[in-house]
């Protein structure tokens, strides 16, 4: 393995495995420990004012401290007391494979660390808005639980084939955006492309859909009344410039409901709307309400058209609870727009009760899988609640030459070899020999092809992504061609952060002096007159030792202010330190 496995995490199906990767602890710069420290020390200030209660207290069962990065290994010991894992990712994975994750109660954090152009904000995840973002809420039992409900639902969501495209799109924009060696003409085609696919989706698909609930909620949610909500999404609860912004009169609050998930949110910029709950049952019942709407809830003649659509694997279950899984490429509605013949094309599984029928995987079904659906023309018993003596009457059983006529116009005609009972005795496949199937004048399977196995059940049930047996088909699925980057760094920014390690060990040590603190002031001042955060750091360990050259440091510090693009970042840090030394 190359991941420690948990009581967590050990229930992960393996296809999940190859979308973590290891922890780049030894990666993260002097600095990038610092922009934690920084971020984290600001947010549990403010937040402890504008954040939902569960966030402090988060914060300590979910082992997260305000002075270090945190250690997957060391969250993973903690979080395993609330029933939930963490694994490290690589950026943006695919929201299907995001939500599974989420079904088992395992929360992906993505590895790398925000550089400190983005300490405000960042639009690629980053190991301060999943850790500090999304593990503390989740020590709340009641928003626990929505999570993995939500990750349940929303892995069986249909995507749209455009809706992959996006995908890969906003990851390469993310992680160009993050990257300060990518060049500005690499960032404007990324932004283009992901405008351009953004503008051009067409109808948004159901994965399209939930990924806005769970934009609005999980990462951007606010609760409370409209009028003096509290914030609990990660995404705001992360973001130092967007947790103050967002409680300004500009940014419009909205009751949060169904009709969310048709309002789509662009990741580079801040939101203009946000949605408000007022408890986290709310969160729930809106889930429900969406997956009322969803094919697994709801099949038929749309669920198929949707898998159609998507092509990619999927399964659609009939009424005896048979599922067949594959690729759907056809479907023959009657009249009524009643689903009445489906097909699939190349390697498709048999399953009942997402577990594969012996006999019945990919090896068997190599090039498709069509069969009927509904009742028997002129027969009101349909063959799924037939007793053994109604198959006999209408001469259903072995060694038996007959011809099955549907209601919506499809003819099986053949010779009976046996059929396929579940364990409750329920009739889930009858197999032919020397077979023909037909509507109208279509020919759809011919006797030259072999058995015809036909599924058995009067109606499209459900209808949902990916494989009813996840062992049924070899594990395709890829992960992302497109790395985060790692960033190279000059000799310079390699002396900036042993400057940066040496003023840490200082402050850790709480022992230090004017002449070992004047050489570095002196050295960042020539060498480094852009760094604003290791002045504020500098200041710190000044004002901790009750140094004569503090008064140095901060009237540098108010020079440093007046640049506009870290004003607000200076100003907050001194307010921090002022509060912490009264």
């Amino acid at each position: 393995m190359h991941f420690q496995l948990n009581d967590v995490t050990k229930k992960l199906p393996k296809h999940l495995h190859k979308f973590v990767v290891q922890q780049p602890y030894e990666e993260y710069t002097p600095q990038n420990q610092a922009v934690w420290r920084y971020v984290m020390r600001i947010n549990v200030d403010y937040l402890s004012k504008v954040a939902h209660s569960s966030y402090i207290s988060g914060l300590l069962k979910t082992g997260i401290s305000t002075e270090d990065i945190p250690y997957m290994a060391g969250m993973n010991r903690i979080l395993k007391e609330i029933g939930w894992a963490a694994v490290s990712v690589d950026g943006f994975i695919p929201p299907n494979a995001f939500m599974e994750f989420q079904a088992y109660n395992v929360l992906v954090i993505a590895s790398d660390m925000r550089t400190i152009n983005h300490i405000e904000y960042t639009p690629a995840p980053d190991i301060i808005h999943e850790a500090a973002g999304h593990a503390p809420i989740i020590a709340n039992p009641e928003y626990a639980e929505y999570l993995r409900r939500f990750g349940e639902i929303g892995c069986k969501a249909i995507s749209s084939a455009k809706d992959f495209e996006i995908y890969e799109a906003i990851r390469l924009l993310s992680i160009l955006k993050e990257n300060p060696n990518a060049s500005e003409k690499e960032r404007d085609a990324a932004e283009a492309q992901v405008a351009y696919l953004q503008d051009n989706m067409g109808p948004l698909s159901e994965m399209a859909q939930i990924r806005n609930l769970h934009w609005w909620t999980v990462e951007y949610g606010l609760i409370g009344s409209i009028e003096d909500p509290k914030i609990y999404g990660a995404g705001l609860l992360s973001s130092i410039g967007e947790s103050a912004w967002c409680m300004q009169p500009e940014v419009k609050k909205t009751a949060y409901s169904i009709a969310a998930a048709d309002i789509n949110f662009d990741i580079t910029k801040p939101q203009p709307q946000l949605f408000v709950i007022p408890d986290f049952a709310h969160l729930s019942l809106v889930l429900e309400q969406f997956a009322n709407k969803m094919a697994i809830r709801k099949g038929g003649l749309s669920g198929i058209q949707k898998l159609i659509a998507s092509q990619n694997i999927g399964t659609i279950e009939l009424s005896t609870g048979i599922q067949i899984s594959g690729t759907f490429t056809d479907v023959i509605e009657d009249e009524n727009n009643k689903p009445i013949y489906f097909q699939t094309t190349g390697f498709t599984a048999l399953s009942n009760r997402d577990k594969e029928l012996i006999g019945h995987g990919v090896e068997k079904h190599t090039n498709g899988f069509g069969s009927p659906v509904g009742k028997l023309k002129g027969i009101n018993i349909p063959i799924e609640n037939m007793s053994p003596r109604d198959l006999d009457a209408y001469q259903i059983s072995e060694g038996k030459n007959i011809s099955l006529e549907f209601e919506g116009g499809i003819t099986v005609a053949g010779d009976v070899i046996t059929g396929t009972r579940d364990l409750r005795g329920k009739i889930l496949l009858i197999s032919f020999e020397n077979c023909t199937v037909t509507h109208k004048q279509k020919v759809l399977f011919t006797p030259d092809l072999g058995v015809y196995n036909m599924a058995v059940g009067e109606a499209v049930v459900s209808a949902y992504a990916d494989a009813a047996d996840v062992n049924s088909f070899e594990d395709k699925s890829a992960v992302s061609e497109t790395k985060t980057h790692k960033i190279k760094y000059t000799a310079k920014e390699k002396e900036l952060y042993r400057l940066y390690e040496k003023v840490r060990t200082m402050r850790e040590e709480n022992s230090v002096s004017e002449e070992e603190i004047a050489p570095i002031f002196k050295q960042l001042k020539t060498e480094f007159s852009k760094d604003w955060l290791l002045s504020l750091e500098l200041y710190e360990v000044a004002l901790q030792n009750s140094l004569s050259i503090q008064t140095e440091i901060r009237a540098y510090l108010i020079v440093l202010q007046q640049n506009k693009q870290y004003q607000k970042l200076i100003e907050n840090g001194l307010n921090l330190l002022a509060i912490a030394a009264s």
